[in-house]
């Protein structure tokens, strides 16, 4: 299959009548703009051998969550070093054009209030998570108020 890019009318190739001043001039244009500039950024990502990583956080642990579809569990490696938390993951694949290497990984700057011991990675359908505990001070405590 192969795809023609469709050129918009210019105005030297239509009459001027057919451009008059309406409030409908350039929307084209300018949603064209906006949806390349939109794309511009997942493009670079992807080309520098980046993944989508989501982190969030609970009372007692941060979470990381990361879409690493096709990778198997023993080409992912997570570690915590000097508070970030750094993911790797690397395929080869057989394909038409010969054998292909993936390489992404990951650097992400944890919260002061993280432990570094007890950090667990689970791997499952292609999403990796892996649970932060927090340190105890960190925690919220509640206090209980004595009436006198």
């Amino acid at each position: 299959m192969r795809y023609i890019r469709y050129n918009y009318p210019t105005r030297r190739s239509l009459p001027v009548a057919a451009f008059g001043r309406g409030a409908w001039n350039g929307l084209e244009s300018e949603i064209d703009r906006l949806f390349n500039a939109a794309l511009a950024g997942t493009q670079n990502a992807a080309a520098a051998g980046r993944f989508p990583v989501d982190a969030y956080q609970d009372t007692n642990n941060v979470y990381v969550r990361a879409e690493l579809p096709g990778f198997k569990r023993d080409a992912i490696n997570v570690e915590v070093v000097d508070g970030y938390l750094t993911l790797e993951a690397s395929r080869e694949a057989e394909g038409e054009k010969g054998q292909t290497k993936a390489k992404v990984n990951r650097s992400i700057a944890l919260p002061e209030d993280v432990q570094t011991e007890g950090v667990s990675a689970a791997y499952v359908d292609g999403v990796l998570t892996v649970t932060l505990p927090k340190k105890e001070e960190a925690k919220p405590r509640k206090i209980s108020v004595a009436v006198k």
